[in-house]
């Protein structure tokens, strides 16, 4: 009997979560999660890997011109900042009151 594939894979950064970029041209920055992309298994995260995009002038910005914006980074190129010591650390899940919830492997410290 085969096994059924999950439509949405489990990833253990989400939304919020404050990361380090471990791998790339933005190594060393760290940053808050802006966006989680499922599909692609990227992250957006706040002023890390900016790109100059180029606009035409609209409604909303009339002017136009050149603006940096924030691009998809590899979900393997961050790893999260545990919140008590400040350095990176890797991701488990354990069952506390019947609730599965990520802790982090360093410090042991649930992650909210």
């Amino acid at each position: 009997m085969e096994r059924k594939s999950n439509s949405q894979p489990k990833l253990k950064i989400k939304k919020g979560d404050t990361v380090k970029v471990i791998s790339g041209e933005s190594k060393g920055q760290q940053g808050k999660v802006l966006e989680v992309m499922l599909e692609s298994r990227k992250v957006i995260v706040e002023r890390v890997n900016l790109v100059s995009k180029h606009t035409r002038p609209n409604a909303k910005n009339t002017q136009g011109g050149i603006v940096k914006q924030e691009a998809p980074i590899h979900i393997s190129n961050v790893m999260l900042v545990d919140p008590t010591s400040g350095k990176t650390t890797r991701v488990g899940r354990k069952e506390v009151d019947g609730k599965l919830v990520r802790y982090a492997k360093k410090s042991g410290e649930v992650i909210k």
